[in-house]
This record gives C-alpha cells, sequence and structure tokens, in this order.
C-alpha cells in the first residue's frame, strides 16, 4: 500500500468504511462470505479454543501460589525434633562434603532447630506449623510434600525448573503447556493471568513466559492498580467504534499475511487484538468486586493492615493486595480462566529469619484457607487445582545469626482440590531434613503429576522444537500415583 493510497483510505468517512466492499468492515464481510464457500482463506482458528486432553482430566484449572525465595520446610511443613535437639553443633562432614551452597561455608556453620511449634491437625493428623494456624484448618483437603528436591541451588535457575521443568531460558511455562493443551474456557479474559504481590522473583517473566510456543500461550500480568493490563484503556479520542474498525482492518491484513506464511505467531497476533478489545469490559468487572459479600472480603482479609516495618523492602500494602489476589484468582476461574500465578517474593530469607517469616506467613496463611474455603463452598475445589510451593526450600543450617540458606536437596510443597487425594504426606526425609528418605518426588514427577491431574500424559504433550520433541518434564518424571484421588 502507497502512502498516498494509506492517506485516501483513511480519509474515508464512516460510512464509506462499512459500506464500501473494497476496503474496512466490507472486506471483512466478503472475505468471509468467500471463505465459507472455499474461494479464499479463512483467518486462523483461535489458539486459546478450548481442546480435549488426552483423557478425562478432574482439573479444569489451576490456582499456582508460587512462594518465589524458598519458603522453610524445617519452620512450616516438615517438623524436626532432633534437628531442635541438636541445634547448635557442627555438621557432620558426610552431609555437605558433596553439596554445593550458596552462600554459606559449610564447615564453618552449625545445625539451626526451629522456635516453632507443630501440632497435628485435621482427622488425617498432619503436623503443620502454628504459623499457619488458618491453612491447618484444612489439612484434611490438602496434600503435603515433603520429599520435593532438584539440583540447582540459586534462584533463577531453581524457578526455571519449577516453572519450565528445566534450567533454560526460553521454554514454556506449566502454565503455557496447559493453556496450549486445553485452550481456555474463557472468551472474554487471557487463558493464563498473573498477580503479584511482593517483590519481583528472580526469575521475572521467565516463570510465566511461553517460550518456544506462541504467544497467545503466555501469562498475561494484571496490575494491582489502574488498567488491569497495561493499555488496556482506550487513547484520549479513541472512541470503541473506531477501535473495532481499526481492528478489522488489521485483521483483515494480518489474515492475509498468515494465508501467505502460516505462521502461528500471526494467528496469536490475531487473537490478541480481539482478546483485548473484549477485555475493556470483562476485565473492569472482574477487578470490581463491590458486589462480593462483606462476609467474603472479611474472610480474604481484604482490609488487614500491613505490619509495619515491612521486611526486605515489600510494599506497605502486601497483606491488602495478596489477600485481594487470592480472591480474584476465585473469581477468574469461576469466568474460565485456565491457569492463575499469585507470585509473592520473597521467601530468601538468609537473615532476619524469625521476624520475615512471620510477616510472608501472616500475609499469606489467611487469604489462602479462605481460597481453599470458598472453593469448596462453591462446588469449584473438586475442578481447580491449588499449588503452594517455592524453587527450592532452607537449609537446616543457621547462616549468620538468624537465617537458612538454599536447600534444593529436600523440600515441601501442597496440593489441594483437582483431583489430589487430601488428608496425606507424601515422603518423609531424614532426621535433620537434609535429603528424602522415602517417596522422593523431584520436580519433573510433581509436574508430571498436574499434567495428569489435567488429563494429559506427559510423555505425550510435546511440541516439535530444532528437531526434537520437547516436553515440560524433559527426559524425567513420572506421576505419582500416591497423590490421586
Amino acid at each position: 500500500m502507497s502512502c498516498g493510497s494509506y492517506h485516501e483510505w483513511s480519509r474515508q468517512s464512516r460510512r464509506q468504511f462499512f459500506t464500501t466492499a473494497a476496503s474496512g468492515l466490507g472486506t471483512a464481510a466478503l472475505a468471509s462470505i468467500l471463505a465459507e464457500d472455499g474461494l479464499l482463506a479463512a483467518q486462523p482458528d483461535d489458539p486459546l479454543a478450548p481442546k480435549q486432553p488426552h483423557f478425562p482430566g478432574k482439573a479444569k484449572a489451576c490456582i499456582f501460589l508460587y512462594m518465589a525465595g524458598g519458603p522453610s520446610q524445617v519452620d512450616l511443613f516438615d517438623p524436626k525434633p532432633v534437628l531442635n535437639e541438636r541445634d547448635g553443633e557442627k555438621v557432620p562432614k558426610s552431609l555437605y562434603e558433596k553439596v554445593e551452597f550458596a552462600f554459606i561455608k559449610p564447615e564453618e556453620a552449625v545445625l539451626k532447630g526451629t522456635s516453632r511449634e507443630f501440632q497435628k491437625q485435621g482427622e488425617c493428623g498432619m503436623e503443620l506449623s502454628s504459623m499457619l494456624p488458618h491453612i491447618s484448618q484444612h489439612a484434611d483437603n490438602i496434600a503435603l510434600i515433603r520429599s520435593m528436591h532438584c539440583a540447582e541451588f540459586n534462584h533463577h535457575p531453581a524457578q526455571l525448573t519449577f516453572s519450565t521443568g528445566k534450567p533454560e531460558m526460553g521454554r514454556p511455562t506449566i502454565g503455557s503447556w496447559l493453556t496450549y493443551g486445553l485452550g481456555s474456557e474463557s472468551r472474554n479474559l487471557p487463558g493464563y493471568v498473573v498477580l503479584s504481590a511482593g517483590r519481583g522473583a528472580s526469575g521475572g517473566s521467565s516463570n510465566w513466559s511461553s517460550g518456544f510456543l506462541p504467544s497467545s500461550y503466555a501469562g498475561v500480568p494484571f496490575r494491582n492498580s489502574g488498567d488491569p493490563a497495561l493499555n488496556l484503556s482506550n487513547p484520549g479520542g479513541v472512541s470503541d467504534a473506531h477501535q473495532r474498525r481499526t481492528l478489522a482492518a488489521l485483521n483483515q491484513l494480518n489474515s492475509l499475511r498468515y494465508d501467505q506464511v502460516r505462521d502461528d505467531e500471526i494467528a496469536s497476533r490475531i487473537a490478541a487484538y480481539e482478546l483485548a478489545f473484549r477485555m475493556q469490559s470483562a476485565a473492569p468487572e472482574l477487578i470490581d468486586i463491590s458486589g462480593e459479600t462483606q462476609e467474603t472480603l472479611d474472610a480474604y482479609g481484604i482490609n488487614r493492615a500491613t505490619p509495619t516495618p515491612t521486611p526486605f523492602g515489600q510494599p506497605l500494602d502486601t497483606f491488602q493486595v495478596y489477600s485481594t489476589n487470592c480472591l480474584l484468582a476465585r473469581r477468574m476461574v469461576e469466568r474460565g480462566v485456565r491457569f492463575v500465578t499469585i507470585m509473592h517474593a520473597s521467601w530468601d530469607q538468609h537473615g532476619s529469619l524469625e521476624k520475615d517469616l512471620t510477616f510472608n506467613a501472616g500475609m499469606c496463611d489467611q487469604p489462602i484457607a479462605a481460597l481453599i474455603a470458598d472453593l469448596k463452598q462453591r462446588g469449584l475445589l473438586e475442578s481447580t487445582l491449588i499449588v503452594f510451593g517455592g524453587e527450592f526450600g532452607r537449609t537446616p543450617l543457621g547462616q549468620g545469626g538468624d537465617g537458612r540458606d538454599h536447600h534444593p536437596h529436600a523440600f515441601s510443597i501442597f496440593m489441594a482440590g483437582g483431583g489430589i487425594k487430601g488428608g496425606q504426606v507424601i515422603g518423609a526425609t531424614d532426621d535433620l531434613g537434609w535429603y528424602p528418605t522415602e517417596d522422593p518426588v523431584h520436580v519433573n514427577d510433581f509436574q508430571a503429576t498436574l499434567l495428569h491431574l489435567f488429563g494429559f500424559d506427559h510423555e505425550k504433550l510435546s511440541v516439535r522444537f530444532k528437531g526434537l520433541d520437547v516436553r515440560l518434564t524433559n527426559l524425567e518424571g513420572h506421576v505419582v500415583e500416591k497423590l490421586l484421588a
């Protein structure tokens, strides 16, 4: 299109744009008719259209409570009375001689117990820390894995492994694989949404990237103020009708180019433009929680004050934002969003463990418990998988006066809903919490199990990339049958 013809086209009146068959919506309508008659290639299929899994899965949506930085399992989930008894002792060389640490010098370090009490909870008798009194009330709905492990001992590589299956940049994340495999049940919201509170995670957007999959399957960050998504509102002076006409023209050009090169990224671009237009009305309605009952708002702790001073540079509204994010996650699942990540950083307590862990646990305990109860009351827990975890845990060794280093060799996560058999503990660790001694679960095993809950064989959900069939679980992973209801 020449510059002159472009200006001539742009000066057309609204009536001309709508009625002229040579441009605008007339062309779009004509193209649709010709496509139906087989005389012109139709627009590419919506990449987020619902799809069928390999077999019927019990989970339909996932809320991933991503605690970036590494929650301390020996203070929260894995009681170690022997570690407490040996507090302050030197570490046996046999434990650390083949282990790498991020910061501490093990020959100088000492064992560090916890001051936190653990009590049996629910009919199942699961032992959980006194730091989590609200989550503890749902012990019978929770499957706690105490034997998680991976090889990566620094944040970004470990977050890549936890999110993408392998410590490499450019790979799709779990949410991207699921939206690729299943599509989305929402027409007016993204299939994969990211909410955040606290500081940014070390891995940044690599924790919700679509990698080598088309960008339609990437997580869409929602903001905590202003437009839910960046640049969602029209600029001043641009009406909805004007934007609709612009989109029609863009989609026409993109469809013509797609017909020539068949690039999936063009289909993603078309879908993104259309979704953004629909989101202009759906997203503001989503984040408007004024219609929720006061009982619901109080249960999530929406109006809680954030204790000050906040640790580790966390914002002054961290408690309120995290509570709101948990409520928004439920509202998203109700509206058909496939995967919601609630990212919170940081749980990286190299120092000030007592104070900072108290802050973080207090921030998340009440709203997560409310989320589980809310989903259950609405009949959504059976089809909504909840995951709580970080990229690794913390050492049974002390760092400095009051801290713990990174510990990928044995850590804890929990799952609930979505086909999980609650009220059980999977795996065990040795007396010091150093290594798994029973039912070790690698991160790839966890990922294989998650895909299974959604109806996928993790060995068959793959994409051809650079001559290889690449999958989430790399070349590893098996389904943890004990987790399945």
